[in-house]
């Protein structure tokens, strides 16, 4: 009687001193036991799972391991130094680890209770193991843009900024691509860098995307929608960002003939004709015609300012062109602008100054007064 209370209390000891703490264990009554440190786990689906499972017997022993209970479709097997084992053999006085890999589907969801069984000779001993699926369990990772529409001319460039928060406990890889409507252009960067095709972000970290949006050529006003799809981690973010076009502005100067150049005396005032053509799709507003003439010269403009151009709808300003009175005869360039609100334009236009009717005159009355006087000098000294 007191043999078997004796054997009760050693067995209670051992138990005792083989089960640190916070660390799940089955025990064998001769000495093996099975133990691994988290044995109740929360995952999230589409993820592995792993524990680490530590087999110790008190004698050098080979010990047959099995696993029951996991689903077919979670792929879990027990694994050690690079094989999937059956088996382990132990030394008696150090554990030998072995681990448990599981592959949880993506649509799995709920608890799952499984057992390692330990065998060893007649003894046999279990450790119950607990995996709960939880879409948030790991973390969340989120894309984020600053805004989901913009609005402005066809001619503007159109950015947009996405964040990327990694809630998760490891490093992920990401990439991203963009795809608008036809003629539009997506420019999608990683990391500041324009070369970049892939990125990291780190373990409850964020990262950044930069998405610029350029719009075809003369887009009509309204509202246009771009694709990106960030890819983290092997997971997919859609995301749609909308451009809301007011239309495109653009304007030409030009003559009436096309032809940049003009002529006209010193001065006196010269009229040219201006065409002012908005090319784009929509009204550009408060055109204003201007111009830096040579010194002296006065240039003025009628209309002064035209309250707005509508598109493919040409307007005509008359510039009152006056050159200073003593300009010398010759080739003058002037550079023409139109201004508007929201676009302008430019011309290069060439005058050339002809010599005034009253300066031809007195040329040619000096001219005659000259020949006159050698008429004079000859008949009165020619015969001497």
């Amino acid at each position: 009687m007191i043999s078997r209370r004796l054997r009760g209390v050693l067995s209670i000891a051992l138990a005792l001193w083989v089960l640190p703490l916070g660390v799940s264990s089955a025990l064998a009554a001769d000495g093996l036991t099975l133990t691994t440190q988290f044995p109740d786990i929360t995952v999230s689906p589409g993820t592995q799972a792993s524990f680490t499972i530590s087999v110790k017997t008190t004698t050098a022993a080979r010990v047959g391991l099995s696993l029951t209970g996991a689903p077919p479709s979670w792929n879990a097997a027990l694994h050690g130094g690079g094989f999937v084992v059956n088996a382990v053999e132990t030394n008696g006085k150090d554990s030998t680890d072995v681990r448990l890999d599981i592959n949880i589907p993506a649509d799995a969801s709920g608890t799952t209770n499984m057992t390692v069984t330990g065998t060893s000779g007649g003894s046999t001993v279990t450790l119950p193991l607990s995996v709960v699926v939880s879409a948030n369990a790991a973390g969340e990772v989120t894309v984020t843009p600053d805004y989901t529409q913009l609005k402005g001319a066809a001619s503007s460039s159109f950015t947009f900024n996405l964040t990327i928060s990694n809630q998760k406990a490891q490093d992920l890889t990401y990439t991203a691509t963009g795809e608008g409507p036809d003629g539009w252009t997506v420019n999608v960067t990683l990391t500041g860098q324009s070369q970049a095709v892939s990125g990291t972000v780190k373990a409850n970290g964020t990262a950044n995307i930069a998405v610029q949006v350029s719009a075809a050529t003369n887009a009509a006003a309204g509202p246009y929608n771009a694709q990106v799809v960030a890819t983290v981690g092997g997971q997919q973010f859609p995301i749609t960002l909308e451009v809301d076009v007011t239309g495109s502005y653009s304007l030409a100067l030009s003559t009436p003939t096309q032809l940049l150049s003009g002529h006209g005396p010193s001065g006196s005032v010269t009229q040219q004709s201006f065409t002012i053509t908005n090319t784009g799709t929509a009204p550009v507003t408060n055109v204003a015609m201007s111009v830096t003439p040579p010194t002296n010269w006065k240039v003025d403009f009628s209309p002064a300012t035209i309250a707005s151009v509508e598109p493919n709808v040409p307007v005509t300003v008359i510039a009152n062109i006056t050159p200073s009175g003593d300009a010398i005869a010759g080739d003058y360039s002037l550079t023409f602008n139109a201004n508007g609100k929201e676009a302008s334009a430019n011309a290069d236009f060439r005058f050339t100054v002809e010599t005034s009717l009253v300066g031809a005159l007195i040329a040619g009355f000096l001219i005659v007064v000259v020949i006159g006087f050698l008429w004079w000098v000859f008949r009165r000294y020619g015969r001497r």
